[in-house]
């Protein structure tokens, strides 16, 4: 697979988190702390996304090394919140860990990604 094509996969799949991360938000209780969780892995979670399609469109090599290093923080970002609903058993495992797994291999990428780039 070349860059371009790799690089077409990881925005679809990142877009497909982004929507699984909205529909597992709209199940987080209503209370003023689960609109706070709430709100925070919905901005998380679609960051990844975004910042990775910013980054496809980079005008140098220096602003795609940093839309890369967004996109690993809000992957990160978003493994935190993920675990903060796990453990206040908001959501069951068994609609986290799908996308649990999915934010982890996410932060993989992007975390081997930046470690590539030159300086």
């Amino acid at each position: 697979m070349d860059n371009k094509e790799f690089a077409r996969k990881l925005e679809d799949r990142t877009k497909k988190f982004a929507i699984k991360i909205i529909k597992l938000s709209v199940q987080i209780p209503g209370t003023p702390e689960g609109k706070v969780v709430r709100y925070q892995i919905t901005s998380s979670g679609t960051s990844v996304g975004a910042n990775y399609r910013e980054a496809n469109r980079a005008r140098s090599k220096a602003d795609f090394k940093n839309k890369i290093t967004i996109c690993e923080s809000e992957s990160s970002e978003t493994i935190y919140w993920l675990e903060i609903i796990e453990e206040t058993e908001w959501l069951s495992t068994e609609i986290t860990k799908p996308v649990l797994q999915e934010a982890d291999e996410l932060l993989a990428i992007f975390t081997s990604i930046g470690k590539n780039l030159k300086p």
